[in-house]
């Protein structure tokens, strides 16, 4: 490898202090280094270009920043954990100076992840970007605490109107995020099924849907008063009555360098939800 990227949380002390360090390390070892804040994504998306590998340092958090960060280009990311659960990280802070020069090596392997493709269609616009999401796209009440209407459909066809705080389409990486929290099931991390579940139903459909990758899934805000969209929790738009969000799986992919066998994810479970990682 010969050009790196790191990525850190910039509201914590240790990250940056970490970046510094690695980019000492690495560049010890004659690899170009560029650091960022995984908070600037524009600035981050302006140095990607040949970049061989992306060290996201913090938590699954800054690994979903740094997943858009690279969209559309299939450049692996390891991440340092610093945050609480760390689903997606690859490496504790204790491991990362040992276990990166067999990656550097070429000693660890890809674990590739589905994402979702979410294109937003507002009455009387035109040309309005599309987003892609690892975790979930999520459709829910803006700042008033009134449930929203959304209409869903799958495939063309009308499936229900949830009245709801909102719903959720989420992968299978997102399974273990907001959608766990909101009742759903845990996917395993490579599955190609969609998720997807309404928050807070009230007399309205409360379970959970398990999709094939092959759907399109709309979700239709019928609500007088403002809602809002969701990507990945961080990229966050007002949605007015008539607006329509169109979901399905995308053709990127989110890739991860890990260097732990792939039986991990089952044995470290139960302790990353219990918070003992």
């Amino acid at each position: 490898m010969k050009r790196i990227g790191i990525l850190y949380h910039p509201m914590i002390e240790a990250a940056y202090s970490l970046a510094e360090k690695l980019e000492k390390f690495l560049g010890s070892r004659g690899v170009s280094v560029w650091l960022c804040s995984a908070w600037e994504g524009e600035k981050a998306r302006a140095q990607v270009n040949n970049t061989d590998l992306i060290l996201s340092i913090g938590g699954d958090g800054t690994i979903l920043r740094a997943a858009q960060a690279v969209v559309p280009r299939p450049i692996p990311i390891t991440g340092i954990n610093l945050g609480k659960l760390g689903f997606m990280t690859e490496l504790s802070v204790d491991e990362a100076m040992a276990k990166l020069p067999p990656l550097l090596a070429g000693e660890g392997w890809i674990d590739e992840r589905a994402m979702l493709e979410a294109e937003l269609s507002v009455p009387g616009e035109e040309s309005l970007p599309i987003f892609y999401a690892l975790n979930d796209v999520v459709v829910a009440r803006g700042e008033i605490a009134r449930v929203v209407r959304i209409e869903a459909g799958i495939d063309g066809e009308a499936l229900t109107t949830y009245k709801a705080d909102g719903v959720i389409v989420a992968t299978a990486t997102g399974s273990t995020g907001y959608s766990l929290a909101a009742g759903g099931p845990i996917l395993h991390p490579q599955a190609k099924e969609l998720l997807m579940l309404p928050i807070l139903p009230h007399l309205s459909s409360a379970y959970t849907l398990v999709l094939p990758s092959t759907v399109v899934v709309k979700l239709r805000v019928r609500a007088a008063h403002q809602a809002a969209l969701s990507i990945d929790g961080h990229i966050n738009l007002p949605l007015s009555g008539g607006a329509t969000v169109t979901i399905k799986h995308s053709s990127n992919r989110t890739r991860f360098l890990r260097i732990h066998p792939e039986t991990s994810f089952y044995s470290s479970l139960e302790q990353r939800l219990k918070g003992k990682h």
